[in-house]
């Protein structure tokens, strides 16, 4: 299995980029997504850049990740906290809410 690690474009080259997560720092090929640039956030499998992504995201992947570190170690009482985003009931998306019946009212 490959986990995808967010991480920041520092410089850019030709196809390409200088990357950063934070932990260390090293090439990343980036021709599979549009020439980033400084600052930009990119999902990287096996130096591969795959995505670009916002910093919202690229927060939420470093903290599902977190988690995932934490949960192996058994602390599981921080795994709560790194799932900030989830703090609503899962919802099924449009197409299948159509085919729940009609609710009595």
């Amino acid at each position: 299995m490959c986990i995808g690690i967010p991480m920041q474009v520092l410089e850019g080259a030709e196809g390409r980029a200088l990357c950063a997560d934070g932990l260390e720092t090293r090439w990343v090929d980036t021709r599979l997504v549009d020439p980033p640039q400084p600052g930009d956030w990119l999902l990287v499998f096996l130096d591969a850049a795959r995505e670009r992504l916002d910093a919202e995201r690229a927060a939420q992947i470093r903290d599902a990740l977190r988690a995932l570190e934490a949960a192996m170690a058994g602390d599981l009482a921080s795994v709560d906290q790194l799932f900030a985003d989830l703090d609503r009931e899962p919802q099924l998306p449009p197409h299948l809410q159509a085919q729940l019946p009609a609710k009595e009212q």
